[in-house]
């Protein structure tokens, strides 16, 4: 796969396609209905946590997280947009009478000049897959140059999850489908439909493996260049079923005050998302151990999308599969 520097990553937050995307109401309304995600915020944003605090918000969109802060009792928040939402954030802001709290910037996180340093960074900059159209470089920035020594970011941990899975019920549909589609084959097109992930809600009944934690990031010590990473895996299938991929899924904390989890089963706008196989294990049974490498890197095309490497095998059974994906 082509490399990615860390200068192109953070180049590629100046992307206006990307920017304005987050202009519409459409996509706001879709998060601020996501109730997991956003009480979990509101639980973090606790007096306890933000009294008295200066309070950076990286990506506010339409001012949520920042009234949490303000409304329990956060000194000031510096809160960040550059899309065209910030004119929406602003009325919101006043009409709440937040608007001698919150200082409402316009512009990219890095580019913009904040006048203090801040006690805590929020942000809400996870995308599906959790790296995907991220903002974590920009949050990256702002710690690196606007948090105290003893300061804190929210949510400080993210840790990724995999799972074996059977979806035969979704493949066969898709091939139902493509085979006769208003009188006519396009079955070519099948071949297509393992390339890309899916990002979708997979209900945990299609698991067949447990779950295994393949990676913790440390919001408050990382770096870029940990965006860019290959983590080795094991699972051991549990169910007499043919595996036909992965699900891959993401958790938050927040200083263990609060947890978001986008496990299966739980309707976040996150979703999970599914790596299909170009080669099934078909012949999969209890007990079999599948070991894999995972790796996952910004594309050299586009920083805010990614390229991904899945390779899987068990030994015991000759089987393997080495696919790359693209999320774009």
């Amino acid at each position: 796969m082509e490399e990615c520097k860390p200068t192109d990553i953070l180049a590629g937050a100046d992307s206006e396609y990307y920017w304005e995307s987050y202009s519409h109401p459409g996509i706001h309304d879709e998060m601020l209905k996501d109730r997991h995600r956003t009480l979990s915020y509101k639980r973090a944003l606790v007096p306890s946590v933000v009294k008295g605090k200066i309070v950076l918000d990286v990506g506010c969109g339409t001012g949520i997280l920042s009234m949490f802060a303000a409304r329990n009792g956060a000194k000031r928040v510096y809160a960040v947009e550059m899309s065209s939402v910030r004119k929406q954030a602003a009325e919101i802001i006043k009409l709440n009478g937040y608007e001698n709290v919150i200082t409402l910037i316009q512009g990219k996180m890095e580019e913009v000049d904040i006048p203090e340093k801040v006690d805590i960074i929020v942000s809400e900059w996870m995308g599906y897959n959790l790296m995907f159209e991220s903002m974590l470089a920009s949050v990256i920035y702002a710690r690196d140059k606007y948090l105290k020594d003893d300061g804190i970011i929210l949510p400080d941990t993210a840790s990724i999850y995999i799972a074996g899975i059977n979806d035969e019920e979704l493949l066969q549909e898709k091939e139902r489908f493509w085979s006769n589609v208003y009188g006519f084959d396009f079955s070519c097109v099948l071949s297509d439909v393992t390339v890309d992930p899916l990002v979708d809600y997979c209900d945990s009944r299609y698991l067949c493996t447990t779950p295994v934690k393949i990676i913790t990031f440390d919001l408050r010590h990382m770096s870029v260049n940990q965006m860019d990473f290959t983590v080795p895996f094991e699972f051991v299938i549990n169910r007499d079923v043919p595996l036909s991929g992965i699900c891959l899924y993401f958790d938050c904390t927040f200083l263990k005050k609060s947890y978001l989890t986008t496990k299966p089963d739980t309707n976040t706008h996150w979703k999970q998302t599914c790596f299909y196989f170009d080669l099934p294990f078909d012949n999969a049974a209890p007990g079999d151990i599948v070991k894999g490498v995972y790796h996952c890197k910004p594309a050299a095309s586009h920083p805010r999308h990614l390229d991904i490497e899945l390779k899987c095998s068990c030994e015991a059974k000759q089987w393997t599969n080495d696919q790359v994906y693209h999320m774009n």
